[in-house]
């Protein structure tokens, strides 16, 4: 036997991947979502309409009415609703807040807002 019909004689396995069937698929555990939850922002008396509005538009994206909308909010009733979202992204978005600084329109004003974040209701 010469060394080139060795070479072709030569049995070769290859793995092939069983494809995935759709009983597999249903079967897989679906990734489990995070449970929400809201930054509050608190009202004082030591932050304009327009100190609100502006972090709002910063932090949040929102657009200028919206940001309004929020503002008479947490003035209205002590508290507002910035965001709904993950425990990570709201623990970002409150230290966010925390670090906005003072409103430059008040002079009796002495640092950022306060905010906190709680569970949303399911």
């Amino acid at each position: 036997m010469s060394d080139e019909q060795s070479i072709f004689d030569e049995v070769v396995t290859v793995a092939v991947a069983e494809p995935e069937t759709e009983q597999r698929r249903r079967n897989d555990p679906k990734p489990k979502k995070q449970p929400p939850y809201h930054v509050i922002l608190w009202d004082d008396a030591d932050h304009s309409y327009e100190y609100v509005v502006l972090m709002m538009k910063r932090l949040f994206r929102m657009p200028i009415e919206k940001g309004f909308q929020v503002a008479k909010e947490v003035d209205r009733s002590g508290r507002a609703i910035c965001m709904t979202t993950t425990m990570e992204l709201a623990e970002l978005k409150r230290d966010q807040i925390h670090a906005f600084g003072k409103d430059e329109l008040l002079s009796r004003c002495k640092g950022s807002m306060s905010a906190t974040i709680e569970p949303a209701e399911g």
